[in-house]
């Protein structure tokens, strides 16, 4: 099945899994994916994950939920930058999230990274979501 909005599914299975208190979810993989998911894991959003083969021959990620105290780590997760929306910013005008408390996910010409760390190298991009 053809998915419109590959990185909105994620997200959205991340939600859905953490309001059921799964350990772990599984999502095709995909480069963009991978690059997301290595920042979710570095900010400490999720345990970690991992590249499985499933039958068919096809990859996906098992991502590792994360809890503290038995509640998700993750209590807001967004997509900003949307298929028929697409939001750029400046790093002047990059968005800060909850006051600093949490990320966004920027898509740079440097890579997937973190506000803080687009910050620190200067540079803006798109807005791919926002972590709380």
């Amino acid at each position: 099945m053809q998915v419109t909005d590959p990185l909105g599914d994620m997200l959205t299975r991340i939600r859905n899994g953490q309001m059921r208190r799964k350990t772990v979810v599984s999502t095709p993989a995909s480069r963009l994916r991978r690059h997301v998911l290595e920042v979710l894991q570095s900010e400490g959003y999720i345990r970690g994950f991992t590249e499985v083969q499933e039958a068919n021959g096809q990859p996906r990620f098992e991502i590792e939920l994360k809890y503290h105290e038995g509640e998700p780590v993750i209590s807001e997760i967004k997509r900003v930058s949307k298929p028929g929306r697409r939001v750029y910013k400046a790093v002047r005008d990059l968005p800060r999230v909850r006051n600093g408390l949490g990320i966004s996910i920027i898509s740079t010409p440097r890579g997937v990274m973190s506000d803080a760390h687009a910050r620190d190298q200067n540079i803006g991009g798109e807005v791919l979501c926002t972590i709380y």
